[in-house]
């Protein structure tokens, strides 16, 4: 699963800048790459994002491991859209009976597999750099989020790689009480939809105590919080949500000037 705690290098130039900045630049940044279509600007925009990763103090090494399920199910969309998709046009590159890729769903199936690579990774990125607890403090401050929400997802961002213990939990006990599927693929898909289902009745018990616990604490009052840790937004902190902007737009403009250009709407 794609880990929630900072794993970057403390002294690197763009992990020290503002929660809310980096936020603001991963989403300024997947923004505009939604605006088209065709496969080369979520490519160059792939290619600037993994050029720009040492700045953040991210190793490769550690972001293909966060990453690896954005990669299998891109790999999986890739897949179901080749063989399965409705539009045949464009030159025939393989047929097979009734199975048959083209050059049009070929593109199609590629631009939006890199489209999702492109829109995920700022994410991955900002996670990966940013102190759940720092993000929470930079909400409040600088995006003068509400409280209760901040500290709810701070919370929710806590409180998820308990998923995974009480997982393991709930199958070691299934299995000591004799409950197996064995190698039956119904009886399988069926034991993991009641676990799932278990583990969501779980968390949602889980969630709704720590609302009363909030509420019970005062953080749906109006009255002005004080904050432990400050927050400060810098001039360097724009800097980098105009950067990504400019960014974003170069690769839009690549696109554009090699003619592949395809906008979302029109």
């Amino acid at each position: 699963m794609i880990g929630l705690e900072p794993v970057a290098t403390p002294g690197a130039p763009l992990a020290r800048r503002n929660p809310v900045a980096k936020l603001a630049a991963g989403l300024v940044f997947s923004f505009l790459l939604v605006a088209s279509l065709d496969p080369v600007a979520p490519a160059v925009a792939i290619a600037i994002e993994l050029a720009l990763l040492p700045l953040f103090g991210i190793r490769y090494r550690v972001l293909a491991r966060r990453a690896w399920p954005l990669l299998a199910g891109a790999v999986g969309i890739l897949v179901t859209l080749v063989l399965f998709a409705a539009d045949r046009s464009g030159r025939v590159l393989w047929a097979a009976g009734p199975l048959l890729v083209t050059s049009g769903v070929l593109v199609t199936a590629l631009g939006l597999v890199l489209r999702m690579l492109a829109v995920a990774l700022p994410g991955v990125i900002v996670f990966a750099t940013t102190d759940p607890t720092d993000l929470a403090d930079a909400l409040v401050q600088n995006a003068k989020a509400p409280a209760r929400f901040a500290i709810g997802a701070l919370a929710a961002f806590r409180l998820v790689p308990l998923l995974g213990q009480e997982w393991q939990m709930l199958t070691m006990a299934r299995r000591a009480r004799g409950v197996d599927a064995g190698r039956n693929p119904a009886a399988r898909l069926r034991l993991f939809a009641a676990t799932a289902f278990a583990l969501l009745v779980g968390a949602i018990r889980r969630g709704t105590r720590l609302a009363v616990a909030m509420d019970a604490r005062g953080f749906d009052a109006g009255t002005p919080r004080t904050v432990a840790r400050r927050q400060v937004f810098r001039p360097a902190d724009w800097l980098l949500v105009a950067g990504a902007a400019v960014l974003a737009g170069g690769a839009l403009a690549v696109s554009v000037a090699l003619g592949t250009f395809r906008p979302l709407i029109g």
